[in-house]
């Protein structure tokens, strides 16, 4: 997450620009204070309402745990994950081969 203070955004907007096409998160402030976020439009935003896209995406980027994810929308963990894998997310970050060199030892 970038953070932009409100001065040099006034002299330089290009900087928000480039952060948003980078799809970035990035956080406004005044004085050094937090006043407002600037995100990426997405189509999910209006499809699936403006909190759950920021809570799936924040989650893909590895900002939120699971945990984080499930009690900002005020669900169960098994709740949330099922929300997270209708949408295409994946819940488990598994990595098959990695396992079959751990089991090679065993053999």
């Amino acid at each position: 997450m970038q953070t932009i203070g409100i001065k040099e955004l006034q002299v330089n907007p290009a900087i928000l620009t480039r952060s948003l096409e980078a799809d970035e998160y990035t956080m406004i402030t005044k004085r050094s204070k937090p006043i407002g976020m600037a995100f990426s439009f997405d189509d999910a935003i209006v499809t699936d309402g403006l909190k759950t896209a920021l809570m799936v995406d924040a989650y893909k980027k590895s900002y939120i745990s699971l945990g984080q994810f499930a009690k900002a929308l005020d669900k169960s963990h098994e709740e949330a994950m099922k929300l997270l894998t209708l949408m295409g997310v994946d819940v488990i970050d598994y990595e098959f081969e990695d396992d079959m060199k751990f089991m090679d030892g065993f053999l």
